[in-house]
């Protein structure tokens, strides 16, 4: 049985809809099980997948629940995703954001920057679908991935090094986007989206016991084409993106030479429904099914299906 990797990178509401079409696509595919996976490295959008595979939560309803229509879905996410909070820490920011994001313009003027919403509404809906087991951690090895204000730097929740939390503590951390959702703090340190270290971060699969013989990564950021109507800044995000991620793997290969990628990110026709705004809860059914069609082609390409033949294959699945 071949020893297999997921990461899942970050990309909002339209990430988290690419994200299950995708695996739901490997599945039926395959026949193999996303929570098979030897680690899972998830990253904001990617993290709340993430904790539903772990959870044994994975599944259409986990998505859709009992919503009928995609005007349904579109109002029933959005009072899970976007609960309103009382913005806090205007000082703190003032003091430790905008001034010396003033002296040096940046990333860090927005850090930690007061928000509309909190994503206390996401770890509900966790628990909703998971039960009390988002308060511990899955036994299998789980990477989440957030971003530290105080440090201004990468914290791995789930390894040895991280501070002691819960997968919906750190979930909730990994996804707080800047200025969208409130900073989140566990024990003491504030954290936010995972993405602003890496919209991926698949180096991560290193801390697995073992080398890997396949990495799966599944990147909404990290586009390696641009749609014709493409806001200004896609093509830059996408750029870091891909530029990141193909460091993290050139690490991933010099450390385990024999270690294989697939990588799937998303095509044109997906774009279009995912990147106008992806933290619309309104694209997030179109976005499901347009990735649905697109993995149609993209798992029976001749090279991606060989590798999934050789590691994903169940005997017997048709």
């Amino acid at each position: 049985m071949s020893r297999v990797g997921l990461v899942l990178g970050g990309g909002g509401v339209t990430g988290a809809a690419y994200h299950f079409a995708t695996l739901f696509a490997l599945r039926m595919a395959t026949g193999w099980d996303p929570d098979e996976a030897e680690v899972i490295v998830g990253t904001s959008s990617g993290a709340v997948v993430a904790a539903m595979v772990r959870g044994g939560a994975f599944d259409l309803d986990a998505l859709v629940g009992s919503a009928e229509g995609r005007e349904d879905v579109a109002e029933a996410l959005a009072a899970r995703v976007y609960r309103r909070a009382r913005p806090t820490g205007v000082l703190r920011w003032l003091r430790h954001g905008v001034v010396p994001g003033i002296r040096r313009p940046g990333v860090r003027l927005v850090l930690g920057s007061p928000a509309p919403y909190t994503t206390e509404g996401l770890v509900d809906w966790l628990e909703e679908r998971i039960g009390e087991g988002i308060h511990a951690w899955p036994e299998r090895p789980t990477i989440v991935v957030a971003f530290e204000l105080e440090g201004k730097s990468r914290v791995a929740f789930g390894t040895e090094e991280s501070p002691d939390t819960g997968m919906g503590a750190a979930v909730a951390a990994s996804a707080a986007v800047p200025m969208v959702f409130q900073p989140v703090a566990i024990n003491g340190r504030r954290y936010v989206d995972g993405g602003l270290a890496s919209g991926t971060s698949a180096d991560l699969v290193l801390g697995a016991p073992e080398p890997l013989d396949l990495v799966i990564v599944v990147a909404p950021m990290a586009a390696d084409e641009t749609r014709p109507d493409a806001r200004f800044y896609e093509p830059l995000v996408d750029r870091l993106g891909f530029e990141a991620l193909t460091a993290e793997m050139e690490r991933v290969s010099a450390a385990w030479p024999q270690t294989e990628f697939i990588v799937l990110r998303p095509d044109v026709r997906v774009l279009d429904q995912t990147r106008p705004n992806p933290l619309s809860t309104h694209a997030a059914v179109p976005a499901f099914l347009t990735t649905l069609q697109e993995m149609r082609h993209r798992l029976a390409d001749e090279g991606t299906w060989s590798l999934l033949s050789k590691h994903l294959l169940v005997p017997g699945h048709h």
